[in-house]
């Protein structure tokens, strides 16, 4: 999937080889613009936990570490950067204004009071701050009640616990068609959790417990009440498996005593997964073709800003939704001043509750917190480089993703333009394309994807990305096939359809044009 934004010249300036010894030279030449791209860097870990101190010290409440946290705890959900205002950015940058205030945006769930909700901070100025403000109601026109709150791990861990008492309520089952030993399964959650605004109620799906088990169901899924401020009070509702369902697990139980329960057993898979191993199959013989730089990088990095031939941009990772860049100028002129990814969403149909009720909005799991470390040679070249990320979310500490950004030039692999003339004089013209990558990968949970922003020659940006990892599988019975393919014996392949949002702010002349794109 693709989409390319273009901003066309006729002429462009070329630059003359640069020894290596010369390279430091000509990034303090190109990147001289006194550290204005910062104004859109993320947040340090320094501000991160300056502002974190400053709630505790400031909210006027109990707070209680997220990792901690119950649902009738108050807790500081995530701390990211909050973006200026353009206007002020753009007094600032292009015509020497004041430099806009640095600020946080906080996210707190307060469930340790009389009426429970999530509520948004402004918190600056940074790095000492000094205020906050509450702009739910100016950011949503409401507050935001309680139950619109995304599950915290402390909450998939207390669903666990919930779950693994439930299983002994029905010891022959779990033993005797799921070879059940404490270990053996995992449980992957259904969201939203529910059909309309306020449910709380998630059917948890099981799989095999080995490498790639999301393509390992078992058949089973448990729905869960987890509506209650106490854990406690939470319980399973429905469960369902190979297509029957039961009032709760003791039903099952009977039942299948009884020898009213359709067993459709799956045969034991192998640790690292079996077909679902991520092992090649067919080893190479020797190494492939690499890249290389005959005379050192012609991009160049400082802070968060990148110059490449007659671009530059400011850059950063937004822990929800992923990679963003910024103030993108060619030959010195804006062109755009935001390109990011706003969400990705996958909508599924199947026969069972858990994959019929799915939608996912990936900005629910976050998707520049799960954006992990690059392997060189594989996610990106070994000459590539590599650059950490920062984050505050559902955390006691921000969390450093270590090498999880990437920046490399690459061969575009086809001319930009190229003629051969034979109808005369023969002659020949050609030019290379030789673009700047900027990548990042967000494995989020079953899927993972990879953000290119790529920049021309020629004066175009192109923004791609690239799905891989697995699908989310249900349990093969009855009608599957009228609801996706059959991949394996028991395992259905869902249909579904992803949508991926960018959004798009372009700078041309002196207008602003913002586009929301989606793509699928």
């Amino acid at each position: 999937m693709a989409f390319l934004l273009g901003w066309m010249f006729q002429t462009r300036r070329e630059e003359p080889p640069v020894c290596e010894s010369q390279h430091q030279d000509l990034c303090l030449e190109k990147g001289s613009q006194d550290g204005h791209s910062l104004v859109f860097a993320d947040l340090t870990l320094g501000e991160i936990m300056q502002v974190k101190r400053y709630l505790w010290n400031n909210l006027g409440v109990p707070l209680v570490e997220t990792t901690q946290a119950k649902p009738s705890d108050n807790c500081i959900y995530s701390i990211n950067l909050q973006l200026p205002p353009k206007a002020e950015v753009l007094e600032f940058l292009d015509h020497q204004g004041r430099k806009p205030t640095r600020q946080a945006l906080a996210v707190v769930h307060f469930g340790n009071q009389e009426d429970p909700n999530v509520t948004e901070y402004v918190v600056g100025p940074l790095p000492k701050p000094t205020y906050h403000q509450d702009i739910t109601v100016q950011k949503y026109g409401e507050e935001l009640p309680y139950y619109r709150r995304f599950l915290l791990g402390r909450d998939r861990e207390e669903i666990k616990i919930l779950m693994s008492k439930d299983y002994s309520k029905a010891p022959n089952f779990m033993h005797r068609v799921l070879d059940y030993n404490g270990r053996n399964l995992i449980d992957h959650p259904a969201l939203p959790p529910g059909f309309k605004s306020g449910d709380r109620k998630i059917w948890m799906c099981h799989f095999q417990n080995v490498s790639g088990f999301y393509v390992h169901p078992v058949g089973l899924e448990l729905q869960v009440d987890v509506s209650s401020l106490d854990a406690s009070e939470w319980k399973v509702l429905n469960v369902f498996y190979n297509g029957q369902y039961f009032e709760d697990m003791e039903d099952l139980e009977r039942q299948f005593n009884e020898g009213r329960v359709q067993v459709a057993k799956v045969k034991k898979a192998p640790l690292e997964g079996g077909y679902s191993s991520l092992k090649p199959r067919v080893p190479p013989e020797w190494p492939g073709p690499l890249q290389y730089e005959p005379r050192g990088p012609r991009y160049c990095i400082r802070d968060n800003q990148v110059t490449f031939m007659s671009w530059s941009f400011a850059f950063g990772m937004e822990v929800n939704r992923g990679p963003h860049i910024f103030d993108v100028r060619f030959e010195g002129e804006r062109i755009v001043y935001e390109l990011s990814p706003q969400d990705a969403s996958s909508l599924y149909g199947s026969n069972s509750p858990g994959t019929m009720t799915t939608r996912y909005m990936d900005l629910s799991f976050a998707l520049g917190r799960d954006s992990f470390t690059l392997t060189q040679g594989v996610d990106c070249p070994y000459l590539a480089t590599y650059l950490d990320g920062h984050y505050f979310l559902d955390s006691s500490s921000p969390v450093t993703r270590k090498n999880s950004i990437c920046i490399f030039e690459q061969n575009a692999e086809i001319p930009i333009r190229r003629h051969y003339d034979h109808s005369g004089p023969a002659f020949y013209g050609g030019l290379v394309d030789s673009v700047l990558v900027f990548r990042c990968i967000s494995a989020m949970v079953n899927y993972d994807y990879v953000w290119d922003f790529v920049f021309h020659q020629n004066g175009a940006v192109g923004i791609k990305v690239h799905a891989s990892g697995y699908i989310m599988s249900s349990f093969f019975f009855d009608d599957a096939t009228d609801f996706g393919n059959r991949v394996q014996e028991l395992t259905l392949g869902p249909m579904h359809t992803h949508s991926i949002h960018y959004k798009v702010d372009l700078d041309v002349g002196d207008s602003s044009l913002i586009l929301s794109s989606a793509f699928k």
